[in-house]
């Protein structure tokens, strides 16, 4: 789904007022699901979750957190739903015969850097991920799933939009109610600057919790071949504005950009159509590697690849020590 403008707005909007009691539903029912008790993992697991619906830089920071893991000796296994794929699970992802239409685009990704497991039941994913080697597991996603008990938790947040509304889905982007997800969170990581994104860091030391930053680096020699190239962006994402700025940043010249829902899955027509675009337009056509990896693999599209850089990564780094 594509977020909806008035849920990052700080002030309610009526919109905001008017789904506030759907709201309080879905926050009722999300707050005693996050009440039961999960089954103890085979081994200590690290979720990488957030507060809100959408992209904040979960998958970056899993694959930062795994690096870290791995410099430290362990043997870290990702441990993934799938979204959008159609794969149950539990199952080893392999890029080369798996696509995002059978077990997603993150797990794709995460693939790359170390093994990973999808799996809609997480108990018999954490299982899997045991039977693959791992000694961590790194949760991609699931602060709100109670299925697995967690070791630690890290809430990674968009600094530049923060928790919204404050309200939960559809009244706003929460998941929950914060009240019910603080207490389930050992760590704050806001990525990116912004007011929202500090105000967050704010009530994590309230809470005596870790409060880390961070920023989305683009690849340096991908970066350097974008500058001054007129480009047709497209996105389909969390907040494509926010791949879109990305590549302002670098130089690029966006003449052209399309948004997409998050996780979108691009039609052949859609991929052919964007690509006859930019080649009538004399541009080169550009998305995010997570969208690349939905789309046909002869698509002459490039991408922007982006890494987490940590403001104190010694920070975390002790943090993961203490598992």
């Amino acid at each position: 789904m594509r977020a909806p403008g008035f849920w990052w707005r700080e002030d309610p909007t009526p919109a905001a007022r008017l789904l506030a009691p759907l709201g309080a539903v879905y926050g009722a029912l999300a707050a005693r699901r996050m009440a039961r008790d999960g089954a103890a993992p085979p081994c200590p697991v690290v979720c990488i979750g957030n507060f809100t619906l959408g992209g904040a830089g979960k998958t970056p920071t899993a694959l930062a957190v795994a690096g870290l893991l791995g410099a430290l000796g362990r043997r870290p296994v990702f441990l993934s739903r799938g979204y959008g794929g159609r794969l149950a699970g539990p199952v080893r992802v392999d890029p080369v015969h798996h696509g995002a239409a059978e077990v997603g685009d993150e797990p794709l990704l995460l693939a790359r850097a170390a093994p990973a497991i999808v799996a809609r039941d997480r108990v018999a994913g954490a299982r899997a991920c045991r039977a693959a080697g791992a000694d961590v597991i790194v949760m991609d996603d699931g602060l709100q799933n109670p299925s697995l008990a967690k070791t630690f938790v890290i809430a990674v947040v968009d600094g530049a939009v923060g928790l919204g509304n404050g309200r939960v889905f559809p009244a706003g982007p929460l998941r929950a109610p914060a009240a019910v997800q603080w207490p389930r969170v050992h760590a704050a990581l806001v990525i990116g600057e912004g007011a929202p994104g500090a105000r967050v860091l704010a009530e994590a030391r309230a809470r005596g919790l870790p409060a880390l930053r961070g920023r989305l680096v683009p690849d340096p020699a991908v970066a350097a071949s974008l500058r001054g190239r007129p480009v047709l962006a497209f996105a389909g994402i969390g907040r494509p504005d926010k791949f879109f700025a990305s590549l302002r940043e670098v130089g690029a010249s966006l003449r052209e950009t399309r948004s997409f829902p998050d996780h979108h899955a691009f039609t052949a027509a859609e991929a052919e159509a964007l690509a006859a675009e930019a080649a009538a337009k004399d541009l080169l056509l550009v998305t995010t590697e997570k969208d690349r990896v939905r789309l046909p693999s002869a698509l002459p599209v490039a991408t922007l690849p982006v890494g987490l850089a940590l403001e104190a990564p010694e920070a975390l780094d002790a943090l993961l020590r203490g598992l």
